[in-house]
């Protein structure tokens, strides 16, 4: 076909000089792996400059300039100061610290730039293959469903979207909630994340239909006061429909007993699903498998391999075991987007049917390319030492004169507080909450903080494959 001479003078956006970008390109990668090398003989954290907010707030540019120019704005500006979860000592939330090979896996699915929302190419392909090794790792049946998403949070909102579809008693795609002639309520521990409550609120629930049950001394929830709940709600003209499970809370890691909760919900006909985010694949590990009796009961499960997995962010799933439910509740083919027999919009399922997504990235490939890196054994070994290294921080704490330890410590999340005596609660707090922003201020280790049982406390989330035991002596002899 003959170029149109208008065409010579048409704009797009690849590089008009294909050798330099390369050359920043290896730049680039240079720069980045040697940050990571690196990264244990730097601060942990590092606050931003007094000056960033107004380097932040300038206007949009209206110009071009060259990709050499915004990467030194890059290296200048936000390089020197990440949130630090890299960083051997990052143990303020349960994050992973990602992986230089993820880091490039990311990069590939990004150059491949490709929508598995559906169709006939190979990122569905992969994302269909990384679904069916999660179940095989949660021992789900393989007539369930999954589904990448961006974390937990949203996987949570999922399963439980797909449990109100199935125990609604109309049908609330067509009719909504308003239409609904017993109010439905869901069922968490006071422990449960916040997300599992955002959940319900946006489902249409309401706060007032989400019973919060309290815990026990290991902060596990209570089945006995759940099942007075669920009885005195039926009582009251209200429909119990779900029960959500904890697989790791995020306060201090517990494990809720899920064989009697998925016992209970046979036996009341609710729908049970659990919040793994942070414990789902400590499966993998002897000293996590332990307490994951009864996961793979659950009707859905949400998880994240952005935490212990170690895989770069985003990335969480979520499990159905009943896959035309799953379907039921999310299915929506417009007319252009119409599988087809052959051709590109061949291959089912299409994704897209099974979530609020229609435009989705392909997030499976460094799940993908990681688990061949890596296999599940190590990751199964790393997680192992994190749980090791949780029982002697805990024993160090336990050990110390002025140090308490404050909760019990299942798997890898230790909430504990200076304490030397005689010292009243208010100034405790005071005194606990200058420790830990001194240590992220000076770098050392970034911890967060909780309140536990109305005491403020420190927290140690310790889901970091770079840390070593020389880590947590330092953190003892700083706090």
């Amino acid at each position: 076909m003959a170029r149109n001479s208008c065409d010579q003078n048409d704009e797009d956006l690849d590089p008009q000089d294909w050798r330099a970008l390369r050359e920043l390109a290896h730049r680039m990668v240079d720069d980045s792996l040697d940050e990571l090398r690196e990264r244990r003989t730097m601060p942990v954290w590092r606050a931003p400059p007094e000056g960033a907010r107004d380097y932040f707030a300038r206007a949009a540019p209206r110009q071009p300039q060259s990709p050499e120019s915004v990467y030194r704005e890059f290296q200048e500006h936000i390089r020197p100061y990440p949130m630090g979860n890299t960083h051997p000592r990052f143990w303020a939330w349960f994050m992973g610290g990602g992986t230089p090979f993820g880091a490039l896996a990311d990069f590939l699915a990004s150059a491949m730039n490709s929508n598995v929302g559906g169709g006939n190419h190979a990122a569905p392909m992969v994302e269909r293959q990384v679904i069916e090794w999660i179940k095989e790792i949660l021992h789900f049946p393989a007539r369930a469903s999954g589904l990448l998403l961006s974390g937990a949070s949203m996987a949570n909102l999922t399963g439980l979207a797909v449990a109100r579809h199935a125990m609604a008693r109309s049908d609330v795609r067509a009719d909504g909630m308003q239409l609904i002639p017993e109010p439905m309520v869901v069922y968490a521990s006071t422990e449960a994340h916040g997300s599992v409550q955002k959940a319900v609120e946006l489902l249409g629930f309401g706060q007032r239909q989400y019973r919060r049950i309290p815990v026990q001394d290991d902060y596990t929830v209570d089945l006995g006061a759940l099942k007075a709940a669920i009885a005195a709600d039926r009582a009251a003209g209200l429909r119990p429909i779900c029960v959500v499970g904890n697989a790791g809370t995020v306060n201090t890691g517990a494990i809720d007993d899920l064989a009697g909760l998925a016992q209970l919900c046979r036996q009341e006909g609710l729908w049970f699903h659990v919040d793994g985010a942070i414990g789902a694949v400590a499966i993998l590990a002897e000293g996590g498998r332990k307490w994951l009796d009864g996961l793979d009961l659950a009707d859905s499960v949400a998880l994240d391999l952005h935490k212990w997995m170690q895989m770069p962010f985003e990335v969480g799933c979520v499990l159905v075991r009943d896959r035309s439910i799953h379907r039921q509740a999310f299915s929506l083919v417009e007319d252009y987007l119409e599988p087809q027999e052959r051709g590109l919009a061949a291959s089912q399922p299409w994704f897209m049917d099974y979530g609020m997504q229609t435009t989705r990235q392909f997030r499976a490939l460094k799940v993908w390319m990681l688990l061949k890196e890596h296999g599940l054994a190590r990751f199964g070994r790393l997680i192992e030492r994190n749980l090791a290294q949780a029982r002697y921080l805990a024993e160090r704490v336990t050990a110390s004169s002025t140090l308490e330890l404050m909760a019990p410590v299942p798997l890898s999340i230790v909430c504990f507080r200076f304490n030397p005596g005689g010292i009243g609660e208010a100034m405790l707090d005071r005194i606990n909450m200058e420790i830990m922003i001194r240590l992220q201020e000076e770098g050392t280790a970034a911890l967060s903080d909780t309140i536990l049982r109305g005491r403020r406390c420190l927290r140690a989330a310790i889901a970091n494959h770079r840390s070593q035991y020389g880590d947590f002596d330092l953190l003892v002899a700083e706090t």
